[in-house]
C-alpha cells in the first residue's frame, strides 16, 4: 500500500509539472502573438556595450524581428489604422537590445516613440564667441 501512495504520488506531482510546463510555453506563445499583431505596447533599447551608452529607444505597438543572418533588428510599428512603418537597426558584436513589453494605461494605439542619444550621433564641440 506505502509503494502505491508514494507512485500515485509521484505521477500526480510529474503531471503537474508537466502542466506547468505547456502552460508557460503556451502563455510565451500567447504574448508573442498578442505583439505581433500590435496589441502591446513595447519598449526597445539599443545599448553600445562599448561605452555602456543607449544609442536608441523606441516605444509603441510593434512587431520585433531579430533577422540574426543580417545581423539587424527589424521592427515593424503600428501607426494608425492600417498604416505600418519598417525600421531597421544594424546590429553588431558590440550592439545589444532590450525588448520590454509596457502595460501603459491610456495610451493611444497609434502613437510611438523613438529617442536618439544625441551625443552617440552629432559630436558637438562648443565654441566660445566673443
Amino acid at each position: 500500500m506505502n509503494k502505491i501512495s508514494k507512485m500515485t504520488i509521484i505521477g500526480i506531482s510529474s503531471l503537474l509539472l508537466l502542466t506547468g510546463c505547456s502552460e508557460a510555453n503556451r502563455v510565451s506563445s500567447n504574448l508573442s502573438q498578442e505583439s505581433d499583431n500590435f496589441n502591446v505596447v513595447r519598449k526597445v533599447t539599443v545599448i553600445d556595450a562599448i561605452t555602456n551608452d543607449v544609442m536608441f529607444q523606441m516605444s509603441g505597438r510593434m512587431s520585433i524581428n531579430a533577422d540574426t543572418e543580417d545581423k539587424q533588428l527589424e521592427i515593424v510599428v503600428e501607426n494608425g489604422k492600417d498604416k505600418y512603418q519598417k525600421h531597421i537597426i544594424g546590429l553588431s558584436d558590440n550592439v545589444s537590445y532590450v525588448v520590454e513589453d509596457v502595460d501603459v494605461p491610456n495610451v493611444s494605439n497609434y502613437k510611438y516613440e523613438i529617442n536618439y542619444n544625441p551625443k552617440m550621433w552629432v559630436p558637438l564641440k562648443l565654441k566660445n564667441v566673443d
